[in-house]
């Protein structure tokens, strides 16, 4: 477990309502023995990379586009959305501090899920208050799951310029009250595994960060990235054909 101390163990449990007259079932199906029965490769892989950021900072653009490339590897992944959650799991939480809180656990446990199943869970949420992501890490940790806090630090203003959804715009306008970054606080991770500046570059480079360091972290396995490795020698070879083409040169002169 990381040094978080034993304080934010009793947080969670201060914070927890606890149900009663239930008992933990344990699963007859190992871990592994899920996970060689996923994906094209043996051994366990399920972890969580919780993205965190901004609205608007890059989250679920990066997220999805991993996603893709994991399971065209072969790498079982899903990703959870922090609007795609609150159109079931969270649906009845508002914005509130209690109902923020309340929707992070419930991504965490969800993620948990995922992870424990042996699937690389790829989680994109503003989580903007320390407390709620340290909550999520410790749910896996305390599960012996592996927990990736990416930090995406396109800066506020990129993400004003953007605004997609127009929800600064209604911000700015009182029309959204507490509203990240506007009314409301964001605080930027400590110690994140990877700090991503989508503003700076573009998904393909932010995407391909990630996958480095699940490569450096094991999760994914050497055949598997060579495989990325050699698809992204082919890209380029077309692409420097379809230059040569487009340009009057025959590649063959």
């Amino acid at each position: 477990m990381a040094d978080y101390g034993r304080a934010s163990i009793d947080y969670i449990a201060e914070n927890t309502h606890f149900a009663t007259n239930v008992t933990y079932q344990q699963h007859q199906v190992t871990r592994e023995i899920r996970a060689n029965s996923l994906g094209k490769y043996p051994g366990f892989r399920g972890c969580t990379i919780w993205f965190t950021g901004f609205s608007g900072a890059g989250k679920t653009t990066i997220a999805f586009a991993l996603e893709q490339k994991l399971c065209e590897l072969g790498l079982p992944a899903y990703g959870l959305d922090g609007d795609n959650m609150r159109h079931g799991v969270c649906i009845n939480l508002g914005f509130s501090m209690r109902d923020r809180e309340e929707n992070i656990r419930r991504v965490a446990e969800v993620s948990k899920l995922f992870a424990d199943s042996g699937i690389i869970c790829l989680s994109s949420f503003i989580s903007p208050f320390v407390k709620d992501r340290m909550q999520a890490r410790l749910i896996h940790e305390m599960s012996g799951l592996m927990f990736i806090e990416v930090h995406v630090s396109t800066s506020l203003s990129v993400c004003e310029a953007r605004d997609a959804k127009g929800l600064y715009a209604k911000a700015r306008a009182g029309a959204i009250p507490g509203f990240t970054g506007i009314d409301s606080d964001y605080e930027p991770p400590e110690q994140p595994e990877l700090i991503i500046d989508a503003g700076e570059e573009t998904p393909e480079q932010s995407v391909q960060h990630v996958l480095d360091y699940l490569y450096k972290t094991k999760i994914i396995p050497e055949t598997a990235m060579q495989e990325l490795r050699e698809r992204k020698t082919g890209v380029q070879a077309d692409e420097l054909k379809d230059d040569c083409t487009q340009n009057g040169h025959s590649s063959e002169a």
